[in-house]
């Protein structure tokens, strides 16, 4: 099994103040495969993706990719898999202001030790004709491409999506979701992405739903449903 997850707690504060948000999450993903995470507000799925992200570390439990435990891995050598294997897509786009779309991009090139083609991926994201813009003379949709691009050049194992259509209009928002379609479809990316919105579950190979810090079911798509024939 690619990601194994096992038995992951996570609380914050102390005493009085102290919120139990993971209460024992066990999860297995296979390499290749498109997880969608779905809950409300508070159900835990963010803090969950930040775990497996290396950006927050679990109470107790383990989080294994490939074989290798997580927290059995120095600071150093976690940076650098870090690097290597995962990418993040935010609701924020956190572009460079002063660099162009092709320059953002190939900023996560420099990241991974086989990249993608940057023309082709340009192409792929809609953006060569905007290569040469800078951010702010882009939409929010075009800016999000960019993140996009910028994620997925590196050709990471894990791609980590938070929220990644929040800040999008519903049209936009297809668009994006289409793209996080393809992206895993064309390069075999895994893909886990935390949303609330109930609707584009069945895009997913599998939806997980949490509730109050745990895994309440697992729903398996024996048949993914187009994003374009999803509506909301």
């Amino acid at each position: 099994m690619f990601i194994e997850i096992r038995n992951i707690k996570k609380a914050y504060g102390t005493k009085d103040n102290r919120v139990e948000v993971l209460k024992g999450i066990d999860l297995q993903i296979s390499h290749g495969e498109f997880v969608i995470l779905l809950g409300p507000s508070g159900s835990g799925k963010s803090t969950l993706l930040n775990i497996i992200g290396g950006i927050d570390s679990a109470d107790s439990g383990d989080i294994i990719i490939n074989g290798e435990k997580m927290a059995s891995m120095k600071e150093s050598k976690l940076t650098a898999y870090r690097r290597r294997h995962l990418r993040y897509i935010f609701q924020m786009y956190n572009l460079i202001p002063n660099l162009t779309v092709r320059e953002n991009i190939e900023v996560g090139a420099y990241l991974g030790e086989h990249p993608l083609d940057v023309n082709e991926l340009l192409h792929t994201l809609g953006l060569y004709e905007h290569r040469n813009k800078i951010p702010n003379q882009l939409s929010g949709g075009q800016q999000q491409r960019t993140a996009i691009g910028r994620a997925i050049v590196k050709n990471p194992d894990i791609l980590l999506c938070d929220e990644p259509t929040g800040a999008l209009d519903y049209n936009t928002s297809k668009e994006i979701l289409k793209l996080i379609e393809t992206v895993n479809q064309k390069y075999g990316n895994t893909i886990i992405m935390v949303t609330h919105n109930d609707a584009i579950k069945q895009m997913a190979d599998r939806v997980v739903r949490l509730r109050d810090g745990r895994i309440r079911d697992e729903i398996r798509n024996e048949t993914r449903i187009p994003v374009q024939d999803l509506e909301w």
